[in-house]
Order: C-alpha cells, then sequence, then structure tokens
C-alpha cells in the first residue's frame, strides 16, 4: 500500500512521519532539511511545493521521484504544467522594487489599516501587489511612519494589526516570511547597504539570520534557547487555557501561571531591547513591542483582580491570550533572528549571566552554557583611570563618595585581622583613623574581644557567614551586622562590619 503524503502537511511533519523523506529531499536539491535547527525551525511552517518555488526546484521532478518511491500524494496538488522552467518559477510575479520604495509601500498598508480599513481587503492587496516581506523592512517601515510624525502610540496601537497582515495570520503568510529570512534576493542585500550606511556598526549578515537563530536556540543553557522553551511554555498554557474558557469553566489558576509571562517580558526589557536600540540602532522593538509587553502584562493583571468574570471579562481576557500569542510569534520570528545576526558572543555571555538574577518562569529552568561560564567578564573603561569592577567601573572620587552616602558605617577587616578601610562621616562607633593598619581586637575592651575573635574564626572556616546584633545605643535601635566576604569560590578574604540606624524603621512600622 503507498504511504499517503499530504502536500499541505509541513516539511518537518512529513520528516517525522516518514524519516526516509530526509535523504530523498536531500538528493533533490533541500540540502537544508539534513540539518535539525532548519528543520525544526523553518521546517515547521514550510511545505514541499513552498520549498519547491523559493529553490527553483521542479515540482514535476519532485512528484516523480516521491511516486517511484511509493509515496502517493495527497492535498492540493501545485501546477506543474508551468515549471518546465525553474529560473521561471525563481523570479517574483512582481518586479523587484527598489528598498526605498518597498517600504513606501509597506507605509502605505500600515496607513490604511491605521485608517480603519478592513484588513482582508488591505491583505488581499498586499498578496497581490507586494508578494512576500522581511521583518526588517516592516520594522523600517514604523520608524519612518514614527519620523514623519506618526504618534508612537498610534504605531504601538497598529502593532498587532501589523502582525495580523504580515507575520502569520494564515501558514501561507508565515511560510512566506519565513521563506524570506533565509533566502539570498538583491533585495535584503540592498536592505543590508541601507542599515549599514545608518549605522556605525558592522554590518549583520541577514540572510542567514533564521537559521543563525536556530542554531543559537540548539546550544544548552544559551539565552535564546531559554527564552525559546518559556515560549513554548507559554504557548502550551494559552492551549490549554482555550477550552477551559470556552467551557467557561474557572481559568484563575491557569491565568496566574500565564501571568508568570511578566518575568519573561522583563528579561527582554532589560537585556535585550535597549541593546538592540542603544547600541544597534535597531529602535522599532524596544519602541513598540516593549509597550505592547507591558499592556499585556498590565491587563493581565486587572483581569486577575476582577471578582467576577462575567462576559466581558471573558471577551478581555480572550483578547490579550490573542495579543500574548501574536508576541511569541514576533519574539521567534523578528526579534531573535535579528538579535542572532547582531549580538556578540561576548554580548550573549553577558545576558546569560545577568538572566540568573530573574526568576524562573513557566517551570523553565535556565540549563548551565559552558562557554558562557569559564568566559572572564570583560568591562572596557570609557574614562582613563577608572578603577574597573566585575559590575562597572567609576573613578576613585566616585566610588569614595559612594561609599561614604551608603546610610551605614563600613568597617572592612582583611584576612590578616587588620583594619583596612573604614567609611568617612560621624559614626556611632567611634573609629579613628589611627586604627587602620591595625589589628582589629586591639580596637575592643577584653570583655568583647572573645567574641570577636570567635565570630571572625567562625567565617574563616565556614561555620558562619553572618552575625547580626541588635543593640539600643544612645536611645536608638541600631543593628549591627558581621559578614565574611569572600570570593566567587567562596574563599575568605576578610570581614565586613556594618552599623545601621533602624530608628527609621521602628518608626515607619508604629505608625501605621
Amino acid at each position: 500500500m503507498n504511504k499517503k503524503l499530504d502536500l499541505a502537511k509541513s516539511v518537518y511533519e512529513l520528516a517525522q512521519e516518514y524519516p526516509e523523506l530526509i535523504d530523498i529531499m536531500a538528493g533533490l536539491g533541500f540540502t537544508e532539511i539534513t540539518k535539525k535547527p532548519v528543520l525544526h525551525s523553518v521546517g515547521k511552517i514550510m511545505t514541499i511545493p513552498k520549498g519547491a518555488r523559493m529553490k527553483g526546484i521542479s515540482m514535476k521532478e519532485i512528484i516523480t521521484v516521491l511516486t517511484v518511491n511509493g509515496f502517493e500524494l495527497t492535498g492540493e496538488m501545485p501546477d506543474v504544467a508551468t515549471d518546465a522552467n525553474p529560473e521561471q518559477l525563481a523570479t517574483p510575479m512582481v518586479p523587484a522594487a527598489s528598498p526605498a520604495n518597498r517600504t513606501e509601500q509597506l507605509k502605505t498598508y500600515l496607513r490604511r489599516l491605521g485608517d480603519g480599513e478592513d484588513l482582508e481587503s488591505v491583505r488581499a492587496d498586499f498578496a497581490r501587489e507586494f508578494g512576500e516581506v522581511e521583518a526588517s523592512e516592516i520594522m523600517k517601515a514604523e520608524q519612518e511612519l514614527m519620523k514623519e510624525g506618526t504618534p508612537l502610540s498610534e504605531v504601538q496601537r497598529l502593532c498587532d494589526i501589523h502582525s495580523a497582515l504580515f507575520h502569520g495570520a494564515t501558514q501561507e503568510e508565515k511560510i512566506a516570511n519565513v521563506e524570506k529570512a533565509v533566502e539570498e534576493s538583491i533585495t535584503r542585500q540592498k536592505i543590508q547597504a541601507e542599515i549599514a550606511k545608518r549605522d556605525s556598526y558592522p554590518q549583520a549578515d541577514y540572510s542567514n539570520k533564521t537559521e543563525r537563530a536556530a542554531a543559537l536556540e540548539a546550544i544548552p543553557g544559551h539565552p535564546l534557547q531559554t527564552m525559546t522553551r518559556e515560549n513554548d511554555a507559554l504557548a502550551a498554557l494559552l492551549e490549554k487555557i482555550k477550552p477551559v474558557l470556552a467551557e467557561n469553566r474557572d481559568a484563575t489558576e491557569l491565568l496566574g501561571k500565564i501571568r508568570e509571562l511578566s518575568i519573561h517580558y522583563a528579561e527582554k526589557g532589560d537585556l535585550i531591547y535597549p541593546l538592540l536600540k542603544v547600541k544597534y540602532g535597531i529602535s522599532g522593538p524596544s519602541d513598540v513591542m516593549w509597550t505592547v509587553d507591558d499592556e499585556i502584562r498590565d491587563e493581565l493583571g486587572a483581569l486577575s483582580k476582577e471578582t467576577e468574570c462575567s462576559e466581558e471579562w471573558k471577551t478581555r481576557l480572550e483578547a490579550v491570550l490573542k495579543r500574548a500569542e501574536e508576541m511569541i510569534y514576533k519574539e521567534q520570528n523578528i526579534l531573535f533572528p535579528i538579535c542572532a545576526v547582531n549580538f556578540t558572543e561576548e554580548e550573549w555571555f553577558s545576558i546569560y549571566r545577568d538572566g540568573k538574577d530573574y526568576a524562573d518562569c513557566f517551570g523553565v529552568h535556565s540549563e548551565v552554557w559552558d562557554a558562557a561560564e569559564t568566559s572572564e567578564v570583560a568591562i572596557t573603561p570609557s574614562r582613563e583611570g577608572d578603577i574597573v569592577m566585575p559590575g562597572g567601573h567609576m573613578t576613585l572620587e566616585q566610588l569614595t563618595a559612594l561609599l561614604n552616602t551608603i546610610p551605614m558605617e563600613i568597617t572592612f577587616v582583611d584576612t590578616e585581622n587588620i583594619n583596612r578601610f573604614f567609611n568617612e562621616g560621624p559614626k556611632v562607633f567611634k573609629r579613628p583613623g589611627m586604627a587602620i593598619d591595625r589589628e582589629v581586637f586591639s580596637c575592643h575592651p577584653p570583655k568583647i574581644e572573645p567574641v570577636v575573635r570567635q565570630i571572625i574564626d567562625d567565617f574563616r572556616n565556614n561555620r558562619r557567614d553572618e552575625v547580626p546584633v541588635w543593640m539600643e545605643k544612645g536611645g536608638r535601635s541600631m543593628l549591627v551586622k558581621y559578614m565574611a566576604v569572600r570570593d566567587k569560590a567562596g574563599k575568605y578574604l576578610g570581614t565586613v562590619e556594618l552599623v545601621q540606624d533602624m530608628e527609621f524603621a521602628k518608626e515607619h512600622f508604629l505608625n501605621k
């Protein structure tokens, strides 16, 4: 019995159903299918007919080879009568426009949507007149609209409509857009040249951005892998809540889990958007997507606080969940590929390290990225004479003023039990300057010295990490905290004593 092969299914689905198809398709010229990152990304939204048109491979040949290999083709059959000349198939139906003209065309579609014209009407004209579109082109069109005076709020309002038009309202459009991400074309090269003229940074190769993103997503612990896993988990939750809402069941628990997207959005807002905008001059994501993130988060928060789940509440929830679903697509197909071809490895290392400060969301825990763990933090000061530290750099004057501004009395005792530093200013517990470079025990009365020795000995031998002591001094509540100072490997470097007047906290809580 022949194996039924549905041409409407994605290449990924067919390869899962018939693994032998990978070698057959590779022999026909679809060599990328042998690369797992490509198969698991582009392959999920690419069909054989669409791939044939992009690669300029005759469908007649494909059908013949598949039939010989025992496949029975089903689904909508492409017109094979006109594909004798592969080059003819590879030629767009519409003459290639210059980057400037393409941008003007895109702006026209966006304006029409902004004026309230029916989405399907604009979509039909777009499909007939424009064909396919590159993510960077849409971003450029939006930026030009803002330069021409279109309010940012209006562009933000149009963001989801843009997505429906250009980024996957139908499977056909998703395929067209992802195809374009890996297709080398004269148009893209011209766009890249325009971007390179505008930016003072090295030109990014946008011709392989989807493959580049897929490759980074395959690295264990890489930020793109973690964020993609978070998106997969969110997508699963969004699918899970749909039947719950349809059947009018209680969605409180699922809504609470979905609200964890605020952590994912915070990572983007802190680690990705600013870098794209400030260093690479790519302001679209920060100007538009960031605000949409906030709107989604705020609306989910507002809905979770309402006690009555009315029909209006349900309608609002379904609308914001749809926006969250669209944002997943925008990240995976626009934001992440753009980051993949722009960010350096050192920048990804920094994003990985900073990402550890964020809580897990949707139960996704970041794996260890070995390369980032073993890399050194490279901070290059912008001013001569700065003191460089892992967290940044500042002048000696700034560092001194900072330590003196902290509302605590600070004492540092080194590993040899020698006083090495006091911050300046009036102190409840007096610390004369002449005590610097003297043993710390000499600064304490005999009855206190054994206690101090025991604390430091406990720190040195890893028995304790801190010792808090509350006391009254001059009629005021004081907290004296002794803390072990250790390096990243846990090696003991000394002890810090912090003295803080806590009267303000007592007054705050007593007056509540």
